[in-house]
């Protein structure tokens, strides 16, 4: 009896530890952010993004400088608070990197092909698009997100981003929800933000894209969830689907009202 004492001392004492040390580590790496927030590499995307934005480019020779982001021709402050949304002229839902290849086809005139070359870059293969997501978003920072589900295009998306969101499949029948929908949760030295909580999903959805120290690129809110796509082992999604977008309208319209504050500095 004594010793069974014993180990369920030892097994609590173990926990209790195990729940600190987590705790500093969290802190530690809060203050390491804190440390490289006022010299965030992203900066460089921007101003890289600002440029490409203005430069002609394409078979037409053209600026993306009248690309609609939803706020009339060429109006980049505030668009990325505003999207996804639904646009017209296409008649349907489209986040912002789908909006891009929309604008550059249609300006521009690239082919889908060349649009969306290169999305996500790598050491000696950059890409032009997280510049330019990187450079619009910053448009919006310190503003407050306010994404309509009011168009029944934009209803539509939202719900069925929220069904993806739930959906359990794959070979570890894992789903969002699954990481992000429970509070406390974690992964290793990784904090997983319960999406289902409003604060918590401002927090996180405010500050993508963000500066991957790890990958030392931009990452976009596509190539975050393609990632997660990936992890769940379930087909990656192509790049700029109406899936992505999807969900990017669910995650938009839980953290509807949360300053924005990206582009961000990441683990």
């Amino acid at each position: 009896m004594r010793q069974r004492s014993l180990y369920l001392f030892a097994a609590v004492a173990i926990a209790a530890t195990a729940s600190v040390m987590a705790q500093s580590t969290t802190d530690e790496i809060a203050k390491y952010r804190q440390l490289l927030a006022d010299g965030n590499p992203a900066e460089l995307w921007e101003m890289r993004g600002e440029e490409l934005w203005r430069t002609k480019a394409g078979p037409k020779n053209v600026s993306l400088e009248q690309c609609d982001l939803g706020k009339g021709a060429g109006v980049v402050k505030g668009a990325y608070a505003e999207l996804p949304r639904y646009f017209k002229d296409v008649n349907k839902v489209m986040d912002l990197e789908q909006r891009l290849i929309y604008c550059r086809m249609n300006l521009q005139g690239l082919t889908r092909e060349q649009a969306v070359k290169v999305p996500f870059g790598s050491a000696g293969k950059p890409s032009d698009i997280e510049p330019m997501v990187a450079y619009i978003t910053s448009e919006s920072r310190g503003m407050k997100m306010s994404v309509s589900t009011a168009h029944p295009e934009e209803k539509r998306a939202y719900e069925i981003g929220k069904k993806i969101f739930f959906y359990r499949a794959g070979s570890h029948d894992f789903a969002c929800a699954t990481c992000h929908a429970v509070d406390n949760q974690r992964i290793r030295l990784q904090d997983l933000p319960n999406l289902l909580n409003k604060s918590n999903a401002q927090a996180a959805y405010g500050t993508w894209p963000a500066y991957r120290v790890s990958q030392g690129e931009v990452r976009t809110m596509q190539h975050r969830l393609n990632d997660c796509f990936r992890q769940q082992r379930f087909p990656e999604p192509l790049y700029g689907s109406d899936v992505i977008t999807a969900v990017t309208m669910f995650l938009a319209k839980s953290a509807d009202g949360g300053v924005y504050n990206g582009p961000a500095l990441k683990r």
